[in-house]
């Protein structure tokens, strides 16, 4: 399985809880799919996770589902592309993104999931709710919604949710 250092967002790593955050993703990781070698932290959607996730949607920094994900990540990428050519900078290699995703997904679904993680590498990381679709969804946009997947693309809200699972 493919193991990386993981450079969270700054707000992360210097808050005290930090470390534990770690702990969380390297100590519940497991293979993204069976014949993976991503491994993603699966975590519960504990009420503070909850909170966190709400705060994100109702600031409008979370989008749903795989292609739209797809899509801000491929803008986003071009942009990173197009900066880097007129500064001659690189831009660290630090989590920006988070995926959050449900755990009723097909296999097929998890395969294009690590294509985007691979595509977009150490700027987005995911992470695997123990919950499925419809609640996730439910949770977010009411009755009889689902939500797979999940992209969180503000760091605020990336280290909202990152902490919010130590406890």
């Amino acid at each position: 399985m493919q193991t990386t250092i993981i450079r969270l967002p700054r707000p992360v790593e210097e808050d005290p809880r930090g470390d534990k955050v770690l702990n969380v993703l390297s100590e519940h990781a497991r293979p993204l799919w069976s014949g993976s070698t991503v491994a993603v932290a699966s975590v519960p959607l504990t009420p503070r996770l909850s909170d966190a996730l709400k705060h994100a949607h109702r600031a409008g920094q979370l989008v749903r589902g795989l292609e739209l994900a797809e899509n801000r990540l491929a803008r986003e990428q071009r942009g990173l592309n197009i900066a880097e050519r007129k500064t001659g900078q690189t831009h660290g290699e630090r989590v920006s993104r988070l995926l959050l995703l449900s755990n009723d997904g097909a296999e097929r679904f998890y395969r294009n999931v690590e294509g985007l993680l691979r595509r977009h590498g150490p700027r987005i990381l995911a992470i695997l709710i123990e919950t499925d679709s419809s609640t996730l969804g439910e949770l977010l946009f009411g009755p009889g919604s689902l939500a797979r997947l999940l992209l969180l693309e503000h760091k605020d809200a990336v280290s909202h949710v990152l902490l919010s699972m130590t406890e």
